[in-house]
């Protein structure tokens, strides 16, 4: 039963990385309507910024603002040079687009620091015994990071002027056009909003596992699946979505190994589509 409750942790934990990196998928999809694939690499280049500002410091709260930062000017400027430009054209180019981004990321990473595996120092704590389980201090911050990085998401989202238009334009972009709204102010601001969400993404999964130019690519499949899952566009679902994906990987480790136990979350999302195409929070007049 320990092992089980122990397994439940880290599938939560997991979860919450890939609920942030299918959040980022989702926002960019809700707006800009094509899957942005380049997010996994962002959040590659966020752990390393966070691992450059926290080695330079000496400070894990400069490291995190180091990989915020990184991760928010890095799509603004991907937005402004690259997609700004293919907005009016066929969503394929952009993904088309995202990807070579993203492999000149990887590229551009593992030139810069090779394929050496890197880790944040952090202290060593002792764990948490509670009920016989050993929780660690750390992933009580990490998770605690995570979900307060969720919760000004979605603050944003639904209580701000600028998060109220990225609705809209989601909605109904034809309607939101005439209605006023500056289109390129709200897509500097999403993609901010992205590029933020996939640094805190990049940062936490660095920290819980080792920084490599990979990582982020490696995460990129499981955040596109719990976005797929919840609903494409629909952010509480691809939060939701990437919790249940984490939980049932780390489940099923013991059955299937660590190997393949990516392929079981695959098996829970195909069922799920099988039953509901549009996802769990999927709604049939498109993505809120």
């Amino acid at each position: 039963m320990t092992s089980f409750f122990d397994l439940l942790l880290s599938g939560l934990m997991s979860g919450l990385v890939i609920g942030l990196g299918a959040l980022a998928v989702t926002l960019v999809f809700g707006v800009a309507r094509f899957p942005n694939a380049a997010t996994g690499d962002v959040m590659s280049l966020s752990a390393y910024a966070a691992l450059a500002a926290a080695g330079a410091t000496g400070s894990m709260i400069l490291g995190g603002a180091g990989a915020l930062l990184a991760g928010l000017l890095l799509n603004v400027a991907l937005y402004l040079l690259i997609f700004r430009k293919l907005a009016h054209r066929s969503p394929v180019m952009s993904l088309l687009a995202s990807i070579g981004v993203g492999f000149m990321i990887r590229a551009g990473l593992g030139l810069l620091y090779g394929q050496q595996p890197q880790v944040f120092r952090v202290p060593l704590t002792r764990p948490i015994v509670f009920l016989d389980l050993r929780i660690q201090p750390t992933d009580l911050k990490l998770a605690g990071v995570t979900l307060v990085t969720l919760i000004a998401v979605f603050l944003i989202l639904e209580k701000t002027a600028i998060g109220r238009r990225m609705r809209a334009v989601s909605a109904d972009p034809a309607l939101a056009r005439v209605s006023g709204i500056d289109p390129v102010r709200v897509m500097l601001a999403l993609w901010a909003l992205a590029g933020a969400v996939s640094a805190m993404a990049g940062l936490i999964l660095g920290m819980k596992t080792v920084v490599t130019p990979d990582m982020g690519w490696n995460m990129l499949l499981p955040a596109f699946a719990a976005a797929v899952l919840g609903g494409i566009g629909h952010p509480l679902g691809a939060v939701v979505a990437g919790v249940l994906l984490g939980v049932v990987q780390e489940l099923a480790t013991p059955f299937v190994g660590f190997t393949y136990k990516i392929a079981v979350a695959f098996v829970v999302l195909m069922l799920v589509l099988l039953v509901r195409p549009r996802g769990l929070f999927g709604r049939q007049d498109g993505a809120r």
